[in-house]
């Protein structure tokens, strides 16, 4: 993983950031499951809304919103649990390190 950083004088040079190939690997999975949660919510939330305009499906909708409302919930959790995976990994790691997606 490489950016660009900038010194006192404006100028631009590579910052190389050396990542182990085990942090890689948690990252992208935690990264997949925070992806697939977020689409499981939007489909929730999508269905139930479409179900609203037929009146005999209300419930149904309602429940919906119910597990799409829990699936938000899920997501903080998964934030969390790399978090602390990649805590026990590297204990000195820096927050700012372990970025949110």
């Amino acid at each position: 993983m490489s950016t660009d950083s900038a010194d006192h004088h404006g100028n631009t040079s590579p910052l190389v950031l050396h990542v182990g190939r085990e942090e890689l690997i948690i990252r992208q999975r935690y990264e997949v499951v925070s992806i697939l949660n977020d689409i499981l919510v939007g489909g929730w939330f999508l269905v139930g809304s479409v179900l609203f305009f037929f009146p005999a499906r209300n419930n149904l909708a309602i429940w919906l919103f119910v597990i799409g409302s829990i699936e938000m919930l899920i997501r903080p959790l998964i934030r969390l649990a790399r978090r602390i995976h990649l805590q026990r990994l590297h204990p000195r790691l820096s927050p700012e390190t372990t970025r949110d997606f």
